[in-house]
Parts: structure tokens; C-alpha cells; sequence
């Protein structure tokens, strides 16, 4: 967690409590969730656009069904290489670029590419949330108790836990709820040949980039310490837009709507 990173979300940002529901795929165009209300979603995916969302009482049961295999057919699921190939070149949708970390020079654009946004940068270690036995005020100096999105039953993410990547505050470099990016949307993180589907979990600094979860840091084979460990360069983060997990905390149900997003975005 970087000093300057402790943001917190406004009461219509947070995930509002309740107790978890089974994850499914719902189709874009589905009654939202009034506790993670967002402007008007974007056009993104052509033929996918599903979002993961709770099965919730308010929600039409016509608007479910069940989701497709991630793979459907066409060899496994999506890799790193295939995700890369498909951002090699930026078509900046930022208004500026960002620092990765304090002190240094703005070298980072937010790119757009169809159906998603990505940026390359560092990965810095986010231990915030819930105290646990790796991120709590004695592991991480700059500890702080709380994310700005939360848990079906309004706790702060369990950044040991739980995969999760930090956006950068809004303003007027870049936005990321009008690009169409929510609290508990699906990430792609890409480093060393490995791909780690997280969420959308936390809010830092307006003018730093390149910042995910101890948990995504350790799933990619990075050293999760929040004071030593970290990588500097080689990490690149997907943004699907308009893509919703709920609840925010199901790492499953990430993962699930992650390859099938991946599935459509690359083909």
C-alpha cells in the first residue's frame, strides 16, 4: 500500500451488506444492483457482455441464464500470451499518464482497446482491508483498515485473500467510472506467463498507477511482502468494462466470468 493510497468509497460505492447469493451470469441489460449503482454502462463486448451478479429477488428471472464454458471448444482457456497479443499497441484513452510510484516521472497511459481498458506498469502490494495474520498495522506501515468497495455484508476486502486491483481516483486524467469500470469488475492480471483473474477491489491516489492485492501478488508468483516485496515493471491490467462479480468477495465466480470474457475479447 503506497502512503498516499487511502481512499475511501462513498455510501453509494459500497457493496451493501447481505448474505451471499450463488454467482451467475446474467446479460448486460439486467436489473441492476442498487448497492453498486454506476453511470449508464458503455457498449463493450460484442457477443459475450455478461456480468457476474448475485441472483437477487428484485431480478426477473428471465434475465438469468446459465453461463457458457469458458473455453467453448476452442482449446482451453485463454492464455497470457493470447491476452498480450491483443494489447500490444496503446490507443490512449487517458488524458495524461501516471506515475507508478512517488517521486518519479508520468509514464503510464490508460489504453483502450474494444471492450476493455489496460494500462502496463509495476505491481505494488495493497494489504488493505481486514486485519489478518499478513496485512495488518505491523506487516504494512502504511496498513489501512478499510477498501473502498466491500464485502455482500459490508466488511473491507481480505487483501490476503482475495485478488483484487486498486484503480486510480478519479479526475481528470481518467475516470474510471466513466470508462464504464465498477467496484467489483473483472481484471485480467498478466505477469511472467501467468494470469490471475481479480476485481475491481480498491480506489488509491489520482496520479498512481500499478497496485494490487497481496493475494494477486502471491497467486502470480510475486513476493506479496507489503515492505519489501512487489515488482517493478512487467505487469499488464485488463479492465473488462461493464463487468460486475457479486458477490465482490467470490474469487470463483471471478475467475468463471474472467475466462469467458477472455474467451470473447481475444476471439
Amino acid at each position: 500500500m503506497r502512503t498516499l493510497a487511502l481512499v475511501t468509497a462513498s455510501g453509494a460505492a459500497l457493496l451493501t451488506a447481505g448474505t451471499p447469493a450463488p454467482a451467475t451470469f446474467a446479460v448486460a441489460g439486467a436489473v441492476p444492483d442498487p448497492a453498486l449503482a454506476a453511470p449508464a454502462p458503455r457498449p463493450a463486448l460484442s457477443a459475450l457482455r455478461l456480468a457476474l451478479v448475485a441472483r437477487v429477488h428484485q431480478a426477473p428471472p428471465r434475465a438469468h441464464r446459465s453461463a457458457p464454458s469458458p473455453a467453448r471448444g476452442r482449446g482451453g482457456p485463454v492464455g497470457a500470451a493470447d491476452l498480450l497479443a491483443k494489447v500490444s499497441a496503446c490507443t490512449q484513452v487517458s488524458h495524461g499518464k501516471y506515475r507508478m510510484d512517488e517521486g518519479i516521472s508520468a509514464t503510464v497511459p490508460v489504453c483502450g482497446v474494444h471492450g476493455a481498458v489496460f494500462w502496463k506498469a509495476d505491481l505494488d502490494i495493497d494489504c488493505d482491508g481486514q486485519v489478518t495474520a499478513a496485512c495488518n498495522k505491523g506487516t504494512d506501515p502504511s496498513f489501512h483498515g478499510d477498501t473502498a468497495f466491500h464485502t455482500s455484508d459490508d466488511k473491507p476486502l481480505n487483501a490476503a485473500k482475495l485478488p483484487y486491483v486498486v484503480v486510480p481516483g478519479r479526475s481528470g486524467v481518467w475516470d474510471y467510472e466513466a470508462a464504464g469500470i465498477k467496484g467489483g469488475g473483472v481484471v485480467a492480471v498478466i505477469h511472467g506467463g501467468k494470469v490471475e483473474y481479480a476485481v475491481v477491489g480498491d480506489v488509491g491516489p489520482e496520479r498512481i498507477i500499478g497496485e494490487a492485492s497481496y493475494a494477486t501478488a502471491k497467486s502470480l508468483g510475486i513476493d506479496p511482502d507489503p515492505r519489501s516485496g512487489g515488482t517493478g515493471s512487467g505487469v499488464t491490467y485488463i479492465l473488462f468494462k461493464d463487468s460486475r462479480v457479486s458477490p465482490i468477495e467470490d474469487h470463483d465466480a471471478a475467475v468463471a466470468a474472467g475466462q469467458a470474457l477472455a474467451e470473447e475479447f481475444v476471439h
